[in-house]
C-alpha cells in the first residue's frame, strides 16, 4: 500500500483556505489555531521506546511494581543512546513544539551500580546535552517501582521507616536532577511523582498508608532542601495497578488535596480512572483551586492499560475543556502509554498526533459564539453548533499545520517509520 500523500502544498494550502473560510464564519481564525496549537509543548514519554524496562545496572532481582508492557515487537531501544535516537526519529515526524519524558531509571551510571537514592546530575548528562543539541525540554520522573524495596507493594508508604527512608532520598535526588535539567536548558522541568503503593485485595487499614505518604511525601518536597523553581513537583493519582487491583494509597482524592494544601501540580492521567469516567469534567472542578494542572493523555480499555493515544471523543473532550476554560498557558502536556505489541516509533508519532490534533481541534472551537448562545437560552442553536463543527473540515486544517511544521501531512509519516524500522531497529537483537 502507498501511504504517500498524492496532495501537493499547493492543494493543501488551497484546501486550508477554503476552510479558514468556513471558520471564520464562526468567528473561528483558523491561522491563530494552527500556530497556537503548534506551540503547545508536549512531552514524550521515554518509557514507550523500551517498554519500561530501564538502563539500571542491578545486582538484584526484582518484580514489576504495578506496571508491564505486553507484546514482543522486535527493535526496542536498548540504551541511552538508542532510545534517544528512536525519540528524536518521532519527534521529526510530529508537528509542533516537543519534550522528552524520563524517569530515574534511564541514567547512564557507566555501568556501575548506583542505587536510586545515589542518583546525581551527571548521571542524566546524557539526556541534557542531547537536549540541548536538539533544541528540547525535559520533564523527569522518580522511579518508585521495579527495584527491591518496592517488592512488596509499598514505598513512601512502606511501614519499614527505613525503607520510606530511602525512597525519599531518592525523591529528593531526582528532585535535584530535575533542578539540574531546568536550570541548564533554561526551562523549568516538571518532575512528576507517582507512587505505586497499595494492596491487591481488602486492606485492613486505609488510613495508615496514607498518613506515611503524606510524611514522606512532605519530606521529599521540603522547602528546607533549597530545590529552586526550576524543579515543578507534581503529584499522580492512580485507580489501580497490576498487584495493587483493590486499593491504591495515592488516589485522585488523596493527590487532589495533597497538592492543593501543599502547592505542588496535580496531575490527570486520562489512563487513571474508570474506562467510562470522563476526565474532561474534572478539569473546571480543579482549575479554580490549582494554579496548574498536568494532563497525562493515554487510554484504557479495560482496566489502566495505558494503550496509545487515538484522536477520540475522550481525549478532544479534555482540551476543549481546557481551552473552553481558556487554560491552554495553564496546562503540561505529556504522553503516557506503553504498547510493546507494535512499532514504537509508530506508536509516539499516532499518540502524540492524536494529542495535537485534539489540542488543534479546540482551538478551533467556537467558544465564544457557544457561551454567548448559552447565556441567551439558544440552547438548541448552541447544541446545533456544537454538532456542526463536528463535521467542518478539521482535516485541512491539520494538513496545515503538518506543511507549516515541515513534517509529512495525513499517513505520509510511515514510509520514514517503515524506513527507520529496517535500517535500525531490525539491527537490534
Amino acid at each position: 500500500m502507498q501511504f504517500q500523500t498524492t496532495r501537493t502544498d499547493a492543494q493543501i494550502e488551497a484546501a486550508f483556505q477554503e476552510a479558514a473560510e468556513q471558520y471564520a464564519a464562526f468567528g473561528v481564525n483558523a491561522h491563530e489555531a494552527v500556530d497556537k496549537a503548534a506551540d503547545v509543548p508536549i512531552s514524550l514519554h521515554c518509557w514507550q521506546a523500551d517498554d519500561v524496562a530501564g538502563f539500571e545496572t542491578k545486582d538484584e532481582a526484582v518484580e514489576g511494581g504495578g506496571i508491564m508492557a505486553t507484546g514482543n515487537y522486535p527493535g526496542r531501544a536498548r540504551n541511552g543512546d538508542e532510545l534517544r535516537a528512536d525519540l528524536k526519529q518521532a519527534i521529526d515526524l510530529l508537528p509542533g513544539r516537543h519534550r522528552a519524558n524520563v524517569h530515574a531509571s534511564y541514567g547512564d551510571t557507566g555501568g556501575k551500580v548506583v542505587d536510586r537514592d545515589r542518583l546525581e546530575p551527571e548521571h542524566f548528562a546524557g539526556w541534557i546535552s542531547w537536549a540541548k543539541e536538539n533544541g528540547i525540554g525535559l520533564d523527569f520522573n522518580p522511579t518508585y517501582f521495579a527495584h527491591p524495596k518496592a517488592n512488596d507493594g509499598f514505598t513512601l508508604a512502606h511501614p519499614d521507616v527505613e525503607i520510606r527512608e530511602f525512597w525519599v532520598r531518592h525523591g529528593v535526588a531526582s528532585r535535584r536532577i530535575a533542578e539540574a535539567m531546568g536550570i541548564a536548558l533554561e526551562d523549568v522541568c516538571v518532575n512528576n511523582h507517582w507512587i505505586p503503593d497499595g494492596a491487591k485485595d481488602h486492606p485492613a487499614d486505609r488510613y495508615g498508608p496514607r498518613e506515611r505518604l503524606v510524611e514522606s511525601l512532605d519530606a521529599v518536597l521540603d522547602p528546607a532542601l533549597g530545590i529552586g523553581p526550576a524543579c515543578v513537583d507534581a503529584v499522580e493519582g492512580k485507580l489501580f495497578g497490576l498487584g495493587v487491583e483493590d486499593y491504591t494509597a495515592g488516589s485522585n482524592d488523596f493527590y487532589a488535596n495533597y497538592a492543593l494544601s501543599r502547592g505542588a501540580v496535580l496531575c490527570l492521567d486520562m489512563g487513571h480512572f474508570h474506562p467510562t469516567e470522563s476526565i474532561a469534567d474534572k478539569i473546571s472542578s480543579h482549575l479554580p483551586f490549582h494554579d496548574r494542572l498536568l494532563i497525562h493523555t493515554s487510554r484504557p480499555i479495560r482496566w489502566d492499560s495505558d494503550h496509545v493515544v487515538l484522536f477520540g471523543d475522550d481525549v478532544r473532550n479534555v482540551f476543549l475543556e481546557i481551552v473552553r476554560c481558556d487554560a491552554l498557558d495553564r496546562v503540561y502536556v505529556a504522553l503516557d502509554f506503553f504498547d510493546a505489541s507494535i512499532n514504537r516509533i509508530g506508536a509516539y508519532v499516532i499518540g502524540a498526533r492524536a494529542t495535537r490534533k485534539a489540542i488543534l481541534y479546540a482551538l478551533l472551537d467556537p467558544t465564544r459564539q457557544l457561551k454567548e448562545l448559552e447565556r441567551e437560552g439558544k440552547l438548541a442553536q448552541k447544541l446545533a453548533l456544537m454538532e456542526d463543527m463536528k463535521t467542518m473540515p478539521f482535516s485541512a486544517v491539520w494538513d496545515m499545520t503538518c506543511l507549516k511544521t515541515g513534517v509529512p501531512p495525513g499517513a505520509a509519516w510511515i514510509p520514514e517509520m517503515e524506513a527507520h524500522e529496517k535500517d535500525v531497529l531490525s539491527t537490534r537483537t
